[in-house]
């Protein structure tokens, strides 16, 4: 049963992996001038509730399955993606608004919170592959 918590996990890093790569190449994309802001916002904003998803049922998962190292490790981004989501203001297209995105460097910080996550989902990637071959092994 662990097992099948770690590869299930390692499918959704994985696919966490590939969103975040997503939003380093779209953000770059607009920062390039390859897209425009209307365009780069409303491709990014469609995966911001699938990507708080993946991250809830990896968080889940790990509580569940009661690896609390794993699962303490999880719970920030789980509830910065919450806390980011929730914060948005009145009016605007979602987390990435087009009208804000070249103000207040905006897009250099969502930049840089794109490329932290990958790293974080890398380390996640690596730490559910090195506890599956771990669990399998003890199997």
């Amino acid at each position: 049963m662990e097992a099948v918590v770690f590869i299930v996990s390692l499918a959704d890093c994985c696919a966490l992996i590939f969103l975040s790569v997503y939003f380093i190449i779209t953000l770059s994309d607009l920062e390039c001038d390859y897209i425009n802001a209307r365009a780069c916002c409303s491709k990014l904003n469609k995966w911001i509730i699938p990507e708080m998803v993946a991250q809830g049922l990896s968080s889940m998962l790990m509580m569940v399955s009661m690896h609390w190292f794993i699962f303490l490790l999880n719970l920030p981004v789980a509830a910065w993606n919450i806390y980011r989501y929730t914060k948005v203001p009145m009016g605007n297209m979602g987390v990435f608004d087009p009208t804000e995105i070249h103000n207040r460097g905006l897009l250099k910080s969502h930049m840089k919170e794109a490329m932290i996550k990958l790293g974080y989902h890398l380390l996640c990637f690596f730490i559910y592959l090195y506890s599956m071959i771990l669990a399998l092994i003890n199997d």
